[in-house]
């Protein structure tokens, strides 16, 4: 079998390290061939278990094998022999004994062939139970703890996608999986119990070895096999305790918060207990953090500490010590610094939870709901303005004058989900204390230099919350919004690019979500034009400023009434055949437009204004259909398809 060894070892060779793509191209064949014939039983289970040959090419070469194995196990196992099946079984614990101290790669993928021989190991009536058994035998060996670790990490994984997976096991034999796993749950943890008492490091650093214990522990969570556990016996259980201090170790911080977060969703006690530690984890970990800058650790206490309060709203809204500790903390994490916006944005699950329980409360439960507002309305005014900060663009994207068609993905990301917080908040705040927040920064003066990045962040906040203002009826000063306007419709157009269309995009927005509060105000409507008029102009706010001068001309047209103002609606339509807009907008202008001459009493004026209006449309429409001027214009392809384009956007305008 030697020479079949050394033939597989250069080819994985060739396939990992060789130049010439037609060498790699061969060998991965050949590779392929190899896997799906008999032969590859042997020559693999012989390169696991056997010394290493100088001519075997190391780990590549084994992992290789280890591969070859799982998947044979997978696709064939249920057609070998018994003995063949208990042979493998005993070469596989050799390999995991053997490389039990790493590589870890290929140790995994030998306990992944050991789980799917096991789950296919159908002569047994308890394969699990067969395969625990094997593991004792590996427990009592040298460093075979280690193996035993890794080998319990994959198995729940494997019986759980398994079942998901492999049509040829019955439903009764999955089942009868999971049941095997639960029953062999205390076992579990005692051995974890055990391990994670050892200080002895046994062929592994003691680092490594509390990384493998948490993941092997949150692999059992996540299979569900913790359900077994009386839920008043997990508090006090020792690995909780184990799983804590393991926060305080930064090679296993990471792990830590992911079991812990899978235990508070899972044990309905849990959270409380974990909200009496919240005062230690903001002061032995969180503060530090948020000194040092440390994102690892602030994230992952921000996820910690969202989950519990998601878990338990109950208790957050008694406003305890422990609750507004945990409120605090996370407003922390919400305010720093980090240059995305994951942070923040991990912690609104549990701020909209804790906002919509408030707001949920039974009316029967008034004075309850009062004090809890009291209680809670410092702490969502905390909130507002650290989210209102975070929501701001960063120096990049406002120092860039380049046109970038949109707002970086995670802001836009971390907006999206902000929307419905914003709701409740306002809704908690109410409408008259949302809006001075919005509009209270010292732009409002007219002999300050305007901050840009806050207006911007605030007009999207105000368009948010527009259905709840308006709702409420609560006065609104639409003044700061038409200062805004006119400084914005004044600018050179060549000032109206990179951020400035964001600003101009969020403005814009604004109007349209409060044209029928507009209606009720009797503004000049020229500044009002002429900011839509430049906002269509650029590609960024094209769209919002399309449909605003819609809504503006369908809830506001009394503002509309002046000579002026049609004459520059007309310029506006005069030059849609210049700007290329998208259908769908080019629709908004164009409704916009005939809305406010539907409007016009004087029939002159209004026939006129509707001639020049179409009157690029007669045009580009009487060019197509020229005979002598079409047979010129099909000598060029290109300006015959603008023309046609012309001609359809003219039609499209008749139909309108």
């Amino acid at each position: 079998m030697e020479p079949l060894q050394i033939k597989v070892a250069e080819a994985v060779r060739v396939l990992n390290h060789d130049s010439e793509s037609c060498n790699r191209v061969a060998a991965n064949q050949w590779l392929v061939q190899f896997q799906q014939s008999d032969a590859a039983w042997e020559v693999a289970t012989s390169i696991l278990t056997s010394d290493r040959p100088p001519f075997l090419g190391g780990f590549e070469v084994e992992f290789f094998a280890a591969q070859i194995l799982k998947r044979k196990i997978q696709n064939e196992g249920y057609y070998l022999q018994l003995g063949a099946k208990d042979a493998l079984l005993n070469a596989l614990l050799l390999a995991a004994k053997r490389f039990s101290t790493g590589p870890p790669q290929l140790l995994t993928q030998i306990c992944l062939a050991l789980s799917a021989l096991a789950l296919r190991a159908v002569e047994h009536k308890k394969p699990i139970e067969q395969l625990f058994c094997s593991l004792q035998s590996l427990q009592n060996q040298d460093n075979g703890n280690i193996a035993v670790l890794e080998m319990l990490t994959v198995l729940p994984e494997e019986v759980v996608e398994d079942q998901n997976s492999d049509f040829n096991i019955s439903s009764s034999r999955r089942y009868q999986y999971g049941e095997e796993l639960l029953s062999h749950t205390p076992m579990v943890l005692d051995f974890l119990l055990h391990q994670s008492e050892q200080r002895v490091d046994d062929g592994i650093h003691l680092n490594e070895r509390n990384r493998k214990i948490l993941r092997c522990l949150l692999s059992w969570i996540r299979a569900g096999c913790f359900s077994e556990i009386p839920p008043s016996s997990v508090p006090a259980h020792p690995l909780l305790s184990f799983v804590f201090n393991s926060l305080q170790a930064s090679s296993s911080f990471d792990l830590a918060i992911e079991v812990l977060v899978e235990l508070v969703s899972r044990h309905e006690g849990l959270p409380q207990v974990l909200l009496y530690r919240v005062q230690f984890l903001k002061e032995a970990l969180l503060l530090p953090a948020l000194t040092s800058g440390d994102e690892k650790v602030i994230s992952g206490l921000a996820c910690l500490m969202s989950e519990i309060g998601q878990a338990a709203p109950a208790l957050i809204v008694e406003a305890s010590t422990e609750a507004l500790v945990l409120a605090d903390a996370l407003l922390s994490c919400v305010a720093f610094p980090s240059e995305d916006w994951e942070i923040a944005d991990s912690t609104l699950q549990f701020w909209c939870g804790l906002a919509s329980y408030i707001l949920g409360l039974d009316m029967v439960q008034g004075n309850s709901r009062k004090n809890m507002e009291d209680m809670f309305l410092p702490v969502f005014s905390t909130l507002l303005d650290a989210l209102l900060l975070r929501a701001q663009v960063d120096d990049s994207t406002f120092n860039d004058d380049s046109g970038t068609s949109d707002l970086p993905d995670g802001l836009t990301h971390f907006r999206t989900n902000l929307a419905e917080l914003f709701v409740d908040i306002c809704q908690l705040l109410g409408s008259a204390t949302f809006l001075q927040k919005l509009l209270c920064g010292g732009w409002v003066s007219a002999d300050i230099s305007i901050p840009w990045k806050e207006v911007e962040t605030n007009m999207f906040s105000l368009n948010v919350v527009a259905e709840i203002i308006l709702q409420d009826g609560h006065p609104f000063d639409l003044s700061v919004i038409m200062r805004l306007v006119t400084i914005l419709s004044s600018r050179a157009r060549n000032e109206l690019k990179g951020f400035m269309c964001f600003v101009y995009r969020s403005v814009a927005e604004v109007l349209g979500s409060y044209s029928k509060l507009i209606s009720s105000f009797q503004f000049n409507a020229r500044p009002l034009l002429l900011f839509f008029a430049a906002g269509i102009a650029e590609p960024i706010s094209s769209s919002a400023c399309a449909s605003s001068l819609r809504k503006l001309c369908e809830d506001a047209s009394a503002v509309i009434h002046e000579p002026s103002d049609l004459e520059i609606l007309i310029w506006i339509g005069e030059g849609l055949e210049k700007r290329s807009l998208p259908l769908e907008e080019e629709e908004e202008v164009f409704s916009a437009i005939t809305l406010i001459l539907g409007s016009v009493a004087n029939k002159e004026l209004k026939n006129k204004s509707l001639a020049r209006l179409l009157s690029s449309s007669y045009e580009a429409i009487g060019k197509l259909i020229d005979e002598e001027n079409e047979h010129s214009q099909r000598q060029n392809p290109a300006i015959y398809t603008q023309s046609l384009n012309s001609a359809a956007r003219g039609l499209y305008r008749f139909v309108s």
